[in-house]
């Protein structure tokens, strides 16, 4: 079963090395990479030129980046956690920052885990393996009657 993994990221060298992890990794799961937190809540509320859902369906995982324009991965995480319709969807951290302030930041603001991007191209595809395994697998990951509930709830709120 393949499910959409949004990605708010804006560097474009990390959505790169990602996408290329996936693929190394075997993953059948499509990466939907956006360059900040302003476009990742557009994204997720289907609005603008996220609104048509077959091109931009919802996602079984959100990674956010902290440092981001706009709005950043912390304000986004804050603002997924106040809707009630992805009261379940699992967020994690994708960041460099070592800063104890932001792991204690995303930890009090619900995320799911706490990731440091690694450096090497082999982790990295190990760290896409442990995501499916973790994240992306039955029962963890939404059911399509799930899936189907949410995008309903999604459509009356527009």
């Amino acid at each position: 079963m393949s499910f959409t993994i949004l990605y708010a990221e804006d560097e474009e060298n990390d959505i790169v090395f990602l996408e290329l992890a996936f693929k190394r990794a075997g993953s059948p799961h499509t990466l939907q990479a956006v360059p900040d937190g302003e476009e990742a809540i557009e994204y997720l509320g289907g609005e603008g030129a996220f609104a048509d859902r077959t091109r931009h369906p919802l996602p079984a995982l959100v990674l956010l980046d902290i440092n981001m324009p706009k709005q950043t991965g912390l304000e986004v995480l804050e603002w997924i956690r106040q809707q009630s319709r992805f009261k379940s969807l699992p967020v994690l951290i994708l960041t460099s920052s070592t800063r104890p302030g932001d792991m204690e930041d995303a930890r009090r603001l619900g995320a799911d885990d706490y990731l440091l991007k690694p450096s090497d191209p082999l982790q990295l595809v190990e760290l896409v393996k442990s995501l499916h395994d973790r994240w992306l697998t039955e029962p963890r990951a939404p059911s399509n009657a799930r899936r189907a509930k949410v995008e309903e709830i999604a459509n009356t709120i527009k």
